[in-house]
């Protein structure tokens, strides 16, 4: 990624000091990380879009090099303020799992705010889905039962990096490693994390009221539960399109960028 032409900044938001990065001039087009990463998950993205777009990343609160409070907050709220930090009224939103989560729960409170929505992988508030965790689930929890950050941080990966049908070795290496890193940065902060406040009432009872552009990515190699949770995204938001990248799972853009890059450009060039 080019290192030049990038402005960065810290945003005093809610108590704790956000890191933000903005490249490229145009419409304003933010990402939004997943609950495994940081904003460098999108390093494949963040300038390839600035050729077209002003692109903002950020990381979430508890994520990379944003700070952490044991205070109250959320995350769609924390995008709000973000966005009048940097005196942005309405922004085009791509977001990747529990960042899929905050960019719909932040267009239901600001519906005017909202140019148009990427769900990468989405997570959707108040969503439930009736199958056995995956097969990792009691394994993780003892290890972080025990204080087992290493441990954790690997079974996360299995979980949402592998997905269920690929063993580690199957994925690609450098992949996997980035993950790690950022992963384990957000794990040893969250114990310092005040207590997330939901959307209410959640977004799963409210996606008809959605009425922006929509583009719904997910992976072949996802979880069930994210696979079902993108089938809904498709069927309750207005004219969503939706899109299955193979071979990939929880994390398409790093797996495949090229593929991500050209899915996104062409619908917000709004030939897709």
């Amino acid at each position: 990624m080019l290192d030049e032409g990038i402005t960065r900044g810290l945003a005093e938001i809610g108590g704790a000091k956000f890191y933000y990065e903005i490249a490229g001039e145009g419409a304003p087009l933010v990402l939004v990380h997943a609950g495994i990463a940081d904003r460098r998950m999108w390093d494949e993205q963040f300038a390839d879009f600035a050729r077209h777009y002003r692109v903002i990343r950020y990381d979430r609160r508890g994520f990379g090099e944003t700070e952490t409070v044991a205070e109250p907050y959320s995350h769609h709220r924390d995008l709000s303020d973000l966005l009048d930090f940097l005196g942005l009224e309405r922004a085009f939103l791509v977001g990747c799992s529990q960042g899929g989560k905050t960019i719909i729960d932040f267009t239901l409170e600001h519906p005017g705010r909202t140019r148009g929505l990427i769900l990468v992988a989405s997570a959707l508030s108040g969503f439930t889905f009736a199958e056995a965790m995956p097969r990792q689930w009691r394994e993780l929890e003892m290890a972080d039962e025990a204080g087992d950050v290493e441990r954790v941080n690997e079974l996360e990966l299995q979980i949402w990096v592998d997905g269920p049908q690929r063993r580690p070795e199957q994925v690609d290496r450098n992949v996997r490693e980035r993950v790690r890193l950022m992963n384990y940065i957000a794990l040893k902060k969250s114990v310092e994390t005040g207590e997330e406040q939901a959307l209410e009432p959640p977004a799963v009872g409210r996606l008809g009221e959605l009425r922006v552009p929509t583009l719904i990515i997910i992976g072949d190699l996802d979880t069930r539960r994210t696979q079902a949770t993108a089938d809904f995204l498709a069927e309750q938001i207005a004219g969503a399109r939706k899109v299955v990248m193979e071979g990939t799972a929880h994390l398409p853009n790093m797996e495949r960028p090229q593929e991500f890059n050209h899915h996104v450009l062409t619908f917000l060039s709004g030939d897709g």
